[in-house]
């Protein structure tokens, strides 16, 4: 559904192109009154915008075939359509392209192809060639080498966020493997107790086979008592045994929580430590053992010479483990990083027996917080989806941030481009009404007249015709001033007074292409 919405999208976006461009075609040759003109720009952009998405080699061709019409005889006029055909086309084009040399060789070709054809049909020749070729530079290049950065600062982004994925896997499967770590340690705790149960039951119905007082049916029921217990003792070693194929041989937990804490402060720890675990059944209390084991290591390796206070309190309902150290003296060991392994598995121990754990920064140095019920179901797992993972959460963030970045890009300098437009039409407009002079006072101006008796304009045209000017009397300076005509006609006719030793001299009416 999503990708139907996206294909309806882009449709809707390439008629909305198609459209526009068709305007710009339109606008721009209707003064020309050039209706071949016209047709071929349509052509043109219809071609261009039709095979874009899928053939956008072609789609460039097309639209650089465009700027061809360039060297034709326009009566002075370059064709504006070509140039946003150009812009348009050209960026679209590198933005999906693969390699750049298809888009760079039909460039050269129309670059070629342009020169015989200036030379043959073009009025001014070699300067109409040198127009075109400044046109596909400015309007075909520039925007070809911004859709090409785009394209590759794209695909930068998409393959490192392809590694960043990656690792997040690796990382996965690490925790995986520790969690799988965890498990087997558990097992062969579990194999040490319980086989050692199990020999001494062995070893009880052994001696009571051979005690004296017992009849045949006694001996026989203590031997299928010695024989089951050996056998479930067998059994349990095969079992714990399927459990470890998929994880790293590990030792078990062996000892209790005073030898662990003797050895530490042996090596050089300073440790203050109160421990009762009186209350605790086996499991809970080798899961105490571990928190501590672990988060002591943690201490050794990333604060050496802090000290560390332990705490290990049982209740008639849970034991409550923690580990906090202080800020180490000479800061944490240099270049020992952590991969947070250890804590994965302590947290996979603490999850089986039914308690939660907590590892934080504490005042500068950290706290490891275990509370594990005595008599628990094992905490559901939360393995992390891979949809909802850091990577995917920040790939959307920076997708977002790039289009808000690509709108901005647009819409900035489109509104900066309306406001300097709006403010500048504003402007021509009132110098365009503050300098009309009315036909009746040009009617009544007599040559020799002073300046100070004429009813002029506050302000003098600035758009006026470019020809058909009248020779400037010699000496005389000339004004100009509006003629009533409106500023959307090309010739721009305006009234002309020159003054000399402040008196009119002359006075003409104007136009483009003639007086």
């Amino acid at each position: 559904m999503r990708e139907v919405t996206k294909r309806r999208w882009r449709v809707v976006l390439d008629v909305l192109l198609g459209l526009f461009l068709a305007f710009i075609v339109a606008t721009d040759t209707v003064g020309s009154r050039s209706y071949w003109e016209l047709a071929g720009g349509l052509a043109v952009v219809a071609g261009s915008v039709a095979t874009a998405r899928r053939h956008p080699a072609v789609s460039l061709g097309i639209a650089l075939a465009g700027a061809l019409a360039v060297p034709f005889p326009y009566r002075d006029r370059v064709p504006v359509w070509v140039v946003f055909v150009l812009v348009a086309m050209c960026y679209q084009a590198a933005l999906r392209m693969d390699r750049p040399r298809t888009g760079l060789l039909i460039g050269a070709a129309v670059v070629v192809l342009g020169l015989p054809l200036a030379l043959v049909v073009g009025p001014d020749g070699v300067g109409d060639w040198a127009a075109m070729v400044a046109i596909l530079v400015f309007a075909g290049l520039s925007p070809w080498l911004l859709g090409r950065y785009v394209r590759l600062r794209g695909d930068l982004a998409r393959t490192g966020w392809r590694r960043a994925e990656e690792m997040e896997s690796r990382q996965r499967l690490v925790a995986d493997q520790a969690r799988l770590r965890e498990r087997a340690r558990i097992a062969s705790d579990m194999h040490d107790s319980l086989g050692h149960e199990l020999s001494l039951i062995a070893v009880r119905a052994a001696a009571l086979e051979v005690a004296g007082g017992l009849d045949d049916a006694q001996r026989d029921a203590a031997a299928q008592l010695r024989t089951s217990a050996a056998a479930a003792t067998e059994r349990l070693r095969e079992i714990i045994g399927v459990l470890r194929e998929d994880a790293a041989p590990v030792e078990p937990v062996q000892g209790d929580l005073g030898e662990l804490i003797a050895r530490a402060q042996a090596s050089g720890l300073c440790i203050d430590s109160t421990v009762d675990t009186s209350a605790a059944p086996p499991m809970v209390a080798r899961a105490a053992y571990r928190v501590v084991q672990e988060a002591l290591t943690n201490v050794a390796k990333h604060a050496p010479g802090a000290a560390v206070t332990v705490r290990v309190l049982s209740s008639g309902a849970e034991t409550l483990v923690e580990v906090v150290n202080a800020r180490p003296p000479a800061g944490p060991l240099p270049g020992a990083a952590s991969g947070h392994v250890g804590l994965i598995g302590l947290r996979e121990r603490v999850r089986l027996v039914g308690g939660t754990l907590r590892a934080e920064p504490h005042d500068g140095g950290f706290a490891v917080t275990a509370t594990l019920p005595h008599d628990a179901e094992p905490a559901e797992e939360t393995p992390e989806v891979a949809s909802d993972s850091t990577s995917a959460r920040a790939l959307e963030l920076a997708r977002r941030d790039v289009r808000r970045s690509l709108v901005l890009a647009v819409a900035i300098p489109l509104a900066l481009f309306g406001l300097v437009l709006a403010i500048g039409g504003i402007a021509f407009l009132y110098q365009w009404n503050t300098s009309e002079l009315p036909a009746a006072a040009y009617d009544g101006m007599r040559l020799g007249q002073a300046r100070g008796e004429l009813a002029l304009p506050e302000r003098q045209r600035v758009a006026r015709p470019t020809r058909g000017e009248p020779a400037t009397p010699p000496g005389a300076r000339c004004e100009y001033y509006g003629a009533g005509r409106s500023f959307l006609n090309d010739d721009y006719a305006a009234y002309r007074l020159c003054f000399a030793d402040g008196k009119l001299v002359s006075k003409d009416w104007f136009a483009e292409g003639g007086s």
